[in-house]
């Protein structure tokens, strides 16, 4: 869901740019403060281990074996890992704004194919809009959190 903060941006001040980052709500820190959180403990866990309860041989043989994984680190460059990463989520973005339900199209359609300027015409593609356009909410309420907010039940719905 994206959360807009246009209305603030536009009033910034000099040190407007922090507040936007401190802000909790779509922040990148709440994306990410359970890994920071997990990464910190740990790194905490082993500095401490390796500080305090490793003897000078045990050391020595953490110190290789830091080495060795460096080495072997090295091989992948972080900016193909990086690349590859930034192309599945834009792949993945953009499989999912082709495959949304977009009932222009349709509407076009019906209007070209179901003929008649009589009432029965008129009632036929009103009446075949109000489902496409009930399928499209059906389907934007199992994904969007702010649709089914909107219509929470079936008689939102109706």
């Amino acid at each position: 869901m994206t959360v807009t903060y246009s209305s603030k941006v536009a009033n910034a001040t000099f040190f407007g740019f922090h507040r936007l980052l401190l802000r909790w709500k779509g922040s990148i820190y709440k994306l990410l403060y359970r890994e920071f959180i997990v990464f910190a403990t740990l790194y905490t866990a082993i500095s401490v281990l390796y500080r305090f309860f490793l003897t000078g041989s045990q050391k020595r043989f953490f110190e290789k074996l830091s080495i060795y994984c460096d080495r072997y680190a090295e091989q992948i460059p972080v900016t193909f890992v990086l690349g590859f990463y930034v192309t599945l989520v834009v792949n993945r973005w953009w499989n999912q704004f082709v495959n949304l339900p977009w009932p222009d199209r349709l509407m076009l359609l019906i209007s070209s194919c179901v003929q008649g300027r009589d009432e029965y015409g008129r009632l036929l593609r009103r009446t075949l809009m109000r489902y496409v356009n009930l399928t499209s909410l059906l389907i934007f309420r199992s994904v969007s959190t702010a649709v089914y907010k909107r219509f929470p039940t079936m008689d939102h719905v109706v």
